[in-house]
């Protein structure tokens, strides 16, 4: 099978599916349409290359075994989503719409996975990034628009940040091409290059403070869509790290440190936050960015012991494997629970992602968990000291997270229909269930399955049940942090602001007087800074600034 045939097959269904005529067998066949894309990862040879001249500066697309295995769980989690939004929206008037972002979405989802050039990695992204923005916005009314303007506003951050980090990066290594690009960064480059690509990947993949567009667009989103944005999409962010910062190649001394931080703050602050949220999604969202910690966390430990970066790789990838079909197969369930109500094997469903995440004996999070903390035994102190005892009381916070989670979907309401929803959603579990013992290696299956492996990964099980049932017996509800957390405070702080009176000074005697500014001022100045010349020499002068850094390199 060729990779272009299913790497395009998606962007040439959006259009049928946009088209009157060809609408109803376009909609047909979009579910299965990342079907052809999951057979390549299972089939295709090792070290399959695709190189395209005419398309921008030289496109290549391949697929090595880091990309065969995000896209194995990433094509594995479209295809449950497709089928099952096929159902999900039956009644929905507009679902051509939402089919057509959502093939537009899944061929950049695609590309990213196979990219083997920065210029077709850039596409790839941008066009899964904007395209995603119609599945955030689909349900409409002033939640959804205030998220899709939250997000977009961060995914042009985002594509900022990465073009001029690309841009230095080529610049430096001579070349687009990966590998080379990525080896090129073993050689002395400037910090800012690194924290260009840190933060513009940062975005996609949650680190705290450019994470608010999180728990504002999984809630609103439909239930399908919120399992690609969390289970696949936001690991783009770590693949874009893995692709481009010099892992395993070089000592980063500084960002590594900074990832290693900010990776165990989300680990603990998606753990808190998501604890006092009143909706299952928005709690869902959280545990994502704690989840997403854990793997930034190993991520900044390659960057500062490169020579265990062998046993590193494979460790974040099974860890993002687990997670991307733990969580999904959660979001998913939430939709099941709404239709089907709290039944026992609804619930039973639920239990089992749930306990993934927890890393309970015989799941997948166990084994994810296991080979990451192996991976992680040779950072020097006091990092080692600090996660052997924090990466445990992350593992009792994410328990705890999906009790919480449990309890507030068991109070879902009911609607009687949606039997499509069940194939799919049981097909996830199967695959949560089996995937991971697949790709674990044999010692750490061994570690886990061993005495010490399972009373490990047991007491915090007990830990969990106890607190659980203690807070259920106090009916503990906890403060209420609205979702979007930051981005909320600072929004307050800045209509407070505008509400404040401010003295200034009048041409008179008087050096101040209190009256205020008004509001009509404020909004004449913004009208001023939106202007489209403005905005244009603005914007040159940017370009201009940039390029003066490139000759420098």
């Amino acid at each position: 099978m060729s990779l272009s045939v299913f790497l395009f097959l998606p962007l040439l269904l959006a259009s049928f599916v946009l088209l009157p005529a060809t609408r109803h067998i376009s909609m047909l066949l979009a579910p299965w349409a990342a079907l052809p894309g999951l057979v390549f990862a299972l089939v295709a040879p090792d070290a399959y290359m695709l190189d395209l001249p005419w398309l921008l500066l030289g496109s290549r697309f391949g697929l090595d075994e880091s990309g065969r295995l995000f896209l194995v769980f990433t094509t594995l989690l479209w295809l449950t989503a497709g089928l099952y939004a096929r159902s999900y929206l039956a009644k929905d008037p507009r679902q051509h719409i939402f089919i057509a972002f959502f093939l537009a979405t899944l061929s950049g989802n695609l590309g990213v996975c196979l990219a083997m050039d920065a210029a077709s990695f850039y596409l790839t992204f941008a066009v899964m990034t904007f395209a995603a923005y119609g599945l955030v916005v689909h349900e409409g009314g002033a939640e959804a628009r205030r998220a899709g303007k939250v997000y977009l506003i961060m995914a042009v951050l985002g594509e900022a940040l990465l073009i001029a980090g690309l841009l230095l990066l080529a610049g430096s290594a001579q070349t687009h091409f990966l590998p080379e690009m990525a080896r090129a960064t073993a050689i002395a480059m400037p910090s800012l290059t690194y924290g260009l690509l840190f933060f513009g990947f940062g975005i996609k993949a949650g680190v705290p403070l450019l994470h608010m567009w999180l728990p504002l667009a999984h809630p609103v989103a439909p239930t399908p869509a919120s399992a690609v944005l969390s289970g696949a999409m936001i690991k783009v962010g770590l693949l874009g790290w893995l692709r481009f910062l010099p892992l395993g190649e070089a000592t980063v001394l500084t960002l590594g440190t900074v990832m290693l931080g900010l990776g165990l703050f989300a680990a603990f602050f998606g753990i808190v936050v998501g604890m006092v949220q009143r909706q299952p999604k928005t709690l869902l969202a959280y545990s994502s960015i704690s989840q997403m910690g854990l793997m930034t966390l190993a991520v900044g430990a390659g960057l500062l012991l490169p020579k265990a970066w062998p046993l590193l790789l494979p460790a974040i990838g099974l860890y993002a494997l687990h997670h991307g079909l733990a969580k999904g197969a959660l979001f998913l369930g939430v939709g099941v629970t709404q239709r089907f109500g709290c039944n026992g094997w609804v619930m039973a469903g639920l239990l089992l992602p749930a306990l993934a995440l927890a890393g309970a004996p015989f799941t997948s999070g166990a084994l994810a968990k296991t080979q990451l903390k192996v991976a992680l035994t040779g950072l020097p102190t006091p990092w080692l000291e600090l996660l052997a005892w924090t990466l445990p009381l992350a593992s009792v916070g994410t328990g705890l997270l999906m009790a919480r989670f449990l309890l507030l979907t068991s109070r879902e309401s009911k609607q009687n229909d949606g039997i499509g929803l069940l194939p799919p959603w049981f097909g996830l579990l199967a695959a949560v269930a089996a995937l991971a013992w697949v790709q674990a290696d044999a010692d750490t299956v061994a570690a886990v399955l061993s005495g010490s492996g399972l009373a490990s990964a047991a007491w915090p099980i007990f830990v969990i049940a106890l607190i659980s049932f203690t807070a259920w017996r106090r009916e503990w509800r906890g403060p209420a942090i609205p979702p979007g957390d930051v981005l909320v405070w600072l929004e307050r702080a800045a209509a407070t602001l505008r509400c404040v009176s401010v003295p200034y000074p009048f041409r008179s005697k008087r050096i101040f007087t209190a009256a205020p500014v008004s509001i009509s001022k404020v909004c004449s100045m913004e009208k001023i800074l939106c202007a489209w010349p403005l905005v244009g020499c603005l914007w040159l002068f940017v370009l201009v600034a940039l390029a003066c850094v490139l000759l420098e390199y």
